[in-house]
């Protein structure tokens, strides 16, 4: 009888204003949309919560680059909180590319590209509880697992 190694693993999609949150299931295959959290003074404890609780032994996060590989205007906020999250949790935080996952993910949701981010007259009508950015999340950790489910096979 072979043994199962279960690993959890936590997605982030980090935003100005909203986090996204994904969670892979106990194989560390499939990765879930899990929750849309402010980005605001309880996030860092947020999240901290979500690792304990799902007992999550890694955690990847969307990597903030523009398409020309240069650091996007919420680089140093993300890698401020990436910091922040590995000392308060003990965990490795690792960045995974995040092309496109804010339109892949709004694809899936039936947006148009326009509609799919914090811009314009649709966000400003958006629900609170809409999910878009967890399934950002969602897109960002499957990438990871598939990724590193190739190097190990």
């Amino acid at each position: 009888m072979g043994y199962t190694l279960h690993m959890r693993y936590l997605g982030i999609d980090f935003g100005s204003k909203r986090v996204g949150v994904a969670l892979s299931d106990e194989s560390g295959t499939l990765a879930f949309p899990y929750s849309v959290l402010p980005n605001d003074k309880t996030l860092l404890s947020a999240v901290e919560q979500i690792v304990k609780e799902q007992k999550v032994k890694l955690v990847v996060m969307g990597e903030s680059k523009d398409f020309a590989g240069k650091d996007n205007l919420i680089a140093k906020d993300a890698e401020e909180f990436r910091k922040a999250l590995e000392k308060c949790t003990h965990k490795k935080v690792e960045y995974e590319p995040e092309f496109l996952t804010s339109v892949q993910a709004g694809r899936r949701h039936g947006r148009r590209q326009e509609e799919s981010r914090g811009t314009g007259q649709r966000a400003r009508d958006r629900k609170p509880n809409d999910m878009l950015d967890a399934s950002a999340a969602a897109i960002i950790l499957q990438s990871y697992l598939d990724r590193n489910r190739q190097t190990k096979v």
